[in-house]
């Protein structure tokens, strides 16, 4: 008995080439087409810049004509971007934009903000990542200090889960800072 226990356990042993090893972890391989840009202007609206070919421009239910959504379906997320004339009231507008980022605090890990200065186009802003399971990724603003305001915000149809959105996150995160490096004033506002 003891020798056909020895002789099971050393056919088992001579038996077995292949190593038996654990299989990894699977991760989630998500490819979004590269970003490729047009030109997007829309007529009464005194601002331009480029933006995405795969985004869908749709009207805001704001009802403001200059206020749009760039809808990405693939992406189920959306880049809201509000334009306001300034007048005499660039203080709030400032204020306004600069407690936007703030209101995420509570579910954000950390909100980081970057200053923008295009003196070329005269467009001089801030540009604000958040990390964490905030329901707004990144969010913009955008101005020349004397007649335009241009802000935007990231959010997404699902539930917050930054390490879920955090590929879509990213992709969205370089359309705006595409935007921004593109935006430009298109006249100058009439009273």
């Amino acid at each position: 008995m003891k020798k056909l226990i020895v002789l099971i356990f050393l056919a088992g042993l001579i038996s077995c080439e292949d190593e038996v090893q654990p299989k990894p972890g699977a991760y989630l391989a998500l490819e979004y087409p590269e970003a490729l840009y047009s030109s997007f202007s829309k007529e009464d609206c005194p601002y331009q810049f480029e933006k995405n070919i795969e985004a869908e421009v749709e009207p805001s239910r704001a009802g403001n004509e200059c206020w749009i959504n760039l809808e990405y379906p693939e992406l189920k997320g959306t880049i809201f971007i509000t334009y306001q004339p300034v007048r005499n009231n660039l203080d709030s507008l400032l204020t306004d934009a600069q407690k936007l980022p703030l209101q995420h605090t509570i579910k954000a890990d950390a909100i980081e903000g970057s200053i923008y200065t295009n003196e070329f186009n005269r467009a001089y802003g801030m540009f604000y990542q958040v990390e964490g399971n905030a329901a707004s990724q990144a969010q913009f603003y955008l101005t020349d200090s004397t007649s335009h305001f241009l802000t935007g915000s990231v959010y997404f149809q699902a539930q917050p889960n930054f390490d879920s959105i955090l590929p879509a996150a990213a992709y969205l995160k370089e359309d705006i800072k595409h935007l921004m490096e593109t935006v430009q004033w298109k006249k100058e506002l009439q009273d």
